[in-house]
């Protein structure tokens, strides 16, 4: 077998998640989308849009998280 350069490629695949917002977040999301839409001037249709790169921000941003990723197996 040949060894080559490139390894598995990662499942890339979306997964489908359905949450239960509590009613005041489900606000505070509306919310944000309106206040996001007068600072770009980009109209955001559905407020639920917003999660995924509020988690991605949310992730990338948490220093914690980043260091318990690098030493895995570490508390």
């Amino acid at each position: 077998m040949a060894k080559l350069k490139l390894g598995p490629l990662p499942d890339d695949k979306p997964v489908k998640v359905t949450v239960e917002l509590p009613a005041p977040l489900h606000r505070d999301l509306i919310a944000y989308a309106e206040v996001l839409a007068r600072e770009t001037g980009q109209t955001v249709a559905d407020p639920m849009k917003l999660i995924v790169p509020m988690l991605e921000r949310f992730i990338a941003t948490d220093r914690g998280f980043a260091k318990a990723k690098r030493e895995p197996g570490r508390s």
